[in-house]
């Protein structure tokens, strides 16, 4: 095979606020923490182990303003997209280098708006039909994540 691939699929939660930035000529960029968590249980001690990754989300334009609305810390989404590298110099002198997500797709999995309105609803003994919300960068609709979601946990170190 002579092509190559740079996709990345995460499902985590938001560490932070989106942080927008706009630029002359009306286009944006949104940046965010994702965190990502993989438990496993240590064989020789039995404990369970948790082990959290952080990954640097950058989504643009329309996209970015969703998801500003819509998303806060500890919310629970899909984003699909590519890994880039950038480098700049720091206010130090040193150069800097970070890897990010590009997000092409996303899909948000909670939101605090929803969480909320399904605990009172919880609370009430009423049952409500959560929801997920759907939207990608190209505007195209995509299913919820179903029976094809992330498989279930096992006690494997890796």
């Amino acid at each position: 095979m002579s092509g190559t691939l740079n996709k990345v699929m995460l499902i985590g939660h938001l560490g932070d606020e989106v942080k927008m930035h706009y630029f002359e000529g009306g286009n944006c960029i949104g940046r965010f923490p994702l965190a990502t968590n993989e438990t496993y249980t240590n064989k020789q001690t039995g404990e369970k182990v948790t082990n959290t990754d952080w990954h640097n989300i950058v989504i643009r334009n329309k996209a970015a303003e969703i998801c500003e609305k819509y998303l806060s810390k500890g919310d629970k989404i899909y984003v699909e997209g590519r890994l880039k590298n950038r480098q700049w110099q720091g206010e130090d002198g040193n150069t800097r280098y970070t890897t990010e997500v590009h997000v092409q797709d996303f899909t948000f999995l909670t939101t605090k708006k929803e969480s909320t309105a399904n605990s009172q609803a919880s609370n009430q003994n009423q049952p409500q039909q959560g929801s997920s919300a759907t939207t990608n960068t190209t505007n195209k609709v995509n299913e919820p994540l179903g029976a094809n979601g992330p498989e279930e946990e096992d006690d494997l170190p890796f």
